[in-house]
């Protein structure tokens, strides 16, 4: 990842009006030698003064961004970006920094060739929106779940049409909350739907069979860039990545030797470390020298906490231990939840768990693969970890602590309260499950009343694996009134439409 300062990007622009003339291609020019950007762009953790720019060319070529606040970018600054070789599968990313706060930035890609400087070939445009230092009205969407159950892009029924709706609500931000794509989940030719009309999915090499090469990871994110609503959203939308188990494999945790007859490779730790790579050379997120799960500051009214609830994962089992060392967070990511909630002065602190705390999600039979098992008593197991979190956050008077996440493929409001738990030592809060984007709809999962859930809203499909051609594809959406600091949630359907609302109130000062 090539970084540029405000400095730099000055002296990079001050060749005159060069921002223009410099993507200009010799006239004599073939377009055979030209490098050609082979899926777009994307933009990734935009906060107030930087963002992730994310590009791929179809050769070794070198990366130019042009940045602006104005659409038609004039007066942009052109930032020389990383050379893209085959050892990152020609993708590269270029980090802008001192951004202005708020605002909309307007920037293109191009790629130069190596062979002959000065020649570049076709630009790419896209746009991301900095996070705000002050207060001003928030607004951003949250879904998860891409291509799962064997349902890819099929043109007759829209692609992945729910990206294009995300798109039209004019978000800050997407948070995805994990399963970006389902590298275990291999592509049939076609599917007969129930009432005998036909799904034809668009199949590529590597979406024909689950993934275990670099090759085949790197293949499942191509995939889902091959749609034009995902394409065209991800050129508009900065986005804000977790990763969980179908990036590597369903359920996976750290150690485990596959029992699997569709695998050559056993070993989750080998197939974790060539998914991990993959996962970070084509998404738009911070370098894979970093942990995974990090905090995004957007203004005064929002802190996210964006969790890692599967690198640091114990076996699925039982989960009734009571050795509070074990779970998912690990000792480190755990500390840094606690300490970083209890710092946060923003009015609402939005934790993205890619799996949900409260509903039951079995693994193998009588093996848990969330933090809930569905004994309804006294924290156990990998509750112990959850219980310790809210316990400090309440004892600390933490406030507006709120939940989102995806996972289970249908969406529901889940308001959790100690008058009702079987713990008392914490406050009241809400989680709130959507999804999935596109892929197999289920649900509803049974409820765990370890921390005293009550559901609000639910809107699950009738029959497991209902194909998105059925609906019950869900995002949802969260804005924060820049003037009264209300939250407010609507789970919304693949069109966009609002199934539920509500809308939260922010703790008084003390």
């Amino acid at each position: 990842m090539t970084s540029i300062s405000r400095r730099n990007l000055l002296r990079a622009g001050m060749a005159g009006l060069a921002g223009s003339a410099l993507f200009e291609a010799p006239a004599f020019s073939s377009a055979a030698v030209r490098p050609i950007l082979t899926h777009g762009v994307q933009s990734g953790d935009a906060t107030a003064g930087s963002a992730i720019i994310w590009s791929r060319s179809d050769r070794p070529a070198r990366l130019w961004v042009q940045a602006s606040r104005r659409p038609d970018l004039r007066g942009s600054r052109v930032i020389r970006g990383p050379i893209v070789t085959p050892d990152t599968d020609f993708t590269g990313k270029v980090r802008l920094r001192n951004l202005p706060s708020g605002s909309k930035i307007y920037y293109r890609v191009r790629a130069e060739s190596l062979d002959r400087p000065g020649l570049f070939g076709n630009a790419v445009d896209g746009s991301l929106r900095t996070s705000p230092a002050g207060r001003t009205d928030v607004r951003f969407v949250w879904t998860g779940d891409v291509v799962g159950q064997g349902w890819g892009i099929d043109p007759a029924y829209g692609g992945l049409a729910l990206f294009e709706s995300m798109r039209r609500r004019g978000p800050d931000f997407l948070l995805h909350s994990g399963d970006t794509v389902y590298a275990d989940g291999p592509l049939p030719e076609s599917v007969t739907l129930p009432d005998g009309r036909t799904w034809h999915n668009l199949v590529t090499e590597e979406k024909s069979k689950v993934a275990e090469t670099l090759t085949e990871y790197r293949g499942q994110y191509a995939y889902n860039l091959l749609d034009d609503s995902y394409k065209r959203f991800a050129a508009e939308v900065a986005q804000i990545n977790q990763w969980d188990d179908h990036e590597v494999r369903n359920n996976w945790y750290p150690g485990q030797i596959l029992d699997d007859a569709r695998y050559t490779e056993k070993s989750i730790d080998v197939l974790a470390a060539r998914a991990h790579q993959a996962y970070h050379e084509w998404m738009p997120i911070p370098s894979a020298s970093g942990p995974v799960y990090r905090r995004i500051q957007h203004g005064p009214l929002l802190d996210l906490f964006i969790l890692d609830m599967r690198t640091f994962k114990d076996p699925n089992d039982g989960n009734v231990y009571a050795d509070p060392k074990r779970g998912m967070l690990g000792a480190e990511q755990r500390a840094w939840l606690i300490r970083g909630l209890r710092e946060s002065r923003a009015t609402w602190k939005v934790i993205a768990n890619d799996l949900p705390l409260g509903l039951v999600v079995p693994d193998a039979p009588g093996t848990f693969e969330g933090v809930a098992q569905g004994d309804n008593g006294a924290r156990k197991g990998r509750e112990l970890e959850f219980a310790e979190v809210l316990r400090s956050a309440h004892r600390h008077g933490v406030t507006g602590i709120v939940f989102l996440t995806a996972d289970v493929h249908y969406t529901a409001a889940q308001h959790y309260d100690p008058s009702r738990a079987a713990i008392q030592d914490f406050t009241p809060f809400w989680e709130f499950v959507s999804g999935p984007a596109h892929a197999g709809a289920f649900g509803p999962n049974a409820l765990d009343g370890t921390f005293g859930p009550e559901v609000a809203f639910v809107h699950a499909p009738p029959a497991a694996n209902t194909s998105p051609a059925a609906g019950y594809q869900h995002f949802g959406e969260v804005t924060i009134d820049a003037h009264t600091g209300t939250l407010t949630v609507d789970l919304r359907d693949r069109d966009g439409v609002s199934l539920w609302s509500t809308r939260l109130e922010p703790a008084k000062r003390r």
